[in-house]
């Protein structure tokens, strides 16, 4: 089974970063409120944020996953 925790990472790098929602979401050019329903898991991102969010946080796309 797959677990998506792109809710996990993107909470761990704005925290590490000393980000807030709304410096976050600035850098992406979307709302706060669009972050915080990310980080509760009531959405996911769009894909097209995907590889954006990869390179940010310096990781692959894959590890927004976790197979389990």
């Amino acid at each position: 089974m797959t677990v998506i925790i792109i809710d996990q990472k993107i909470r761990d790098y704005r925290k590490s970063h000393k980000l807030t929602q709304e410096a976050f979401g600035e850098l992406l050019g979307i709302s706060p409120q669009a972050v915080s329903k990310w980080e509760r898991v009531e959405c996911y991102p769009d894909i097209t944020f995907l590889p954006e969010l990869a390179k940010m946080f310096g990781c692959r796309v894959d590890d927004f996953f976790e197979g389990r």
